[in-house]
């Protein structure tokens, strides 16, 4: 990873006096070994490409008429109707995590599926208290099952 963040060091900057050349190795793009460089930049990007994706949660945002009180906003009316104070933050009964902002409410699905485990000896059993899944064998679920990979 230190390779991603030491790879361009720009030699001007507007407004920047000039920096020395690296002793080693003059400006990237007239640099013999480019190419090797280029290909580390496009290795580092598509890491951050995949991994970013990996790290983001469902979310949807429901535009929400704001409850007033002495003609300022005090809160949110989810769907169900219930009152949220404004900048508070609950959990949904299907595990979504919402919070009140003026004018709409924010809500996020926070949690991983397993998706690579073997599911002909093991079944993944959903917990609404934690919003977490545990992979456990079928015939005693007693017995944890390993998982390779999760999705959310």
């Amino acid at each position: 990873m230190e390779d991603c963040i030491n790879l361009v060091r720009p030699e001007r900057l507007p407004g920047m006096l000039p920096m020395p050349a690296w002793p080693e190795q003059g400006p990237l793009l007239h640099h013999p070994h480019n190419s090797a460089k280029m290909k580390t930049i496009l290795a580092c990007l598509l890491v951050l490409a995949v991994s970013i994706p990996l790290f983001n949660a469902y979310c949807v945002r429901q535009t929400s008429k704001p409850e007033l009180s002495d003609g300022k906003i005090v809160g949110c009316r989810d769907l169900n109707g219930e009152l949220h104070e404004l900048d508070s933050q609950w959990r949904t009964d299907s595990c979504h995590d919402c919070s009140c902002s003026e004018g709409a409410i924010d809500c996020c699905f926070n949690f991983s599926t397993p998706s690579d485990y073997d599911e002909e000896n093991c079944v993944s059993i959903f917990n609404k208290e934690t919003c977490t899944y545990k992979v456990v064998e079928k015939d005693d679920h007693s017995k944890e099952c390993p998982v390779h990979e999760w999705v959310g």
